[in-house]
């Protein structure tokens, strides 16, 4: 096995979408440990940081978010409602969540005008100092019940929450080819949905090509009982089995493949 060495006459464009990448993927294994460590350092022998500038790559069109995820919408909402979206998979890195609906270099706001996304993501990650500033720049919140609700209880609707189901489980099991989901024991936005009502609707998603299926109405139940929200939860199952037997053939899925 030998190394190659990247041409210098590689065009600088390339290279800054290689260093966007590169960004991308030690913002995460990286940065949130080295920015607790630089806090407990400063702290420690009293040296203050005078500012932090952040590079925002995305921003800057270097890492090709449009070719790498494909937004489809295969229903018109209701600017009107509120909504949880369930995104699918979870990948490594949870880029297609975060190209789609933390960057204006999607095709959301054209697909959906009059609707602002909010990814949730693990609250751990706002307790890191300084990649908490990092990390709200570019406006993922928190999946905490607290924060979910007060998305999806604002007036006037046209808010959508984006709960990534899978989690963290569901990362470490990401495979070229397989369609595994780990969503049988994830209920806790169903239970939101229900005690959010009606204006609150369900629906579901699935990546590599995002496709949105149709929501699913939800009555209002301030105290739901196990019963209601599993049936709930089977029917948000059913569709999404729905949308993946529907379309997978359409982007080289073969037929005997099944959603997991």
């Amino acid at each position: 096995m030998k190394v190659e060495f990247a041409p210098l006459n590689i065009p600088l464009t390339r290279r800054l979408q290689t260093a966007a990448v590169l960004q991308w993927v030690l913002s995460f294994l990286l940065l949130a440990s080295q920015s607790a460590g630089i806090t407990g350092m400063s702290h420690c022998g009293q040296l203050y940081l005078s500012f932090m500038c952040y590079l925002k790559i995305t921003k800057l069109d270097y890492f090709p978010i449009h070719v790498s995820t494909i937004l489809i919408k295969t229903q018109d909402l209701d600017p009107s409602h509120n909504y949880i979206f369930g995104f699918h998979p979870h990948g490594v890195l949870v880029a297609g969540a975060f190209g789609n609906f933390c960057t204006n270099y999607s095709d959301f706001k054209e697909l959906f005008p009059g609707f602002t996304a909010y990814l949730h993501v693990l609250p751990f990650w706002f307790r890191c100092p300084l990649f908490r500033e990092y990390l709200m720049s570019s406006g993922p919140v928190s999946v905490s019940k607290k924060s979910v609700s007060y998305v999806l209880s604002k007036d006037g609707g046209g808010n959508i929450s984006v709960i990534v189901l899978g989690g963290a489980e569901e990362s470490l099991d990401a495979h070229p080819g397989k369609f595994t989901l780990f969503i049988r024991q994830r209920k806790g936005f169903v239970k939101i949905a229900l005690t959010q009502g009606w204006r609150k609707r369900v629906k579901t998603m699935l990546t590599k090509i995002l496709r949105i299926g149709r929501p699913i109405p939800v009555r209002q139940t301030l105290h739901p009982t196990l019963e209601q929200i599993e049936e709930l939860h089977q029917t948000y199952m059913e569709e999404l089995r729905k949308l993946f037997e529907e379309h997978k053939g359409k982007y080289g899925i073969s037929e005997h493949e099944t959603l997991i």
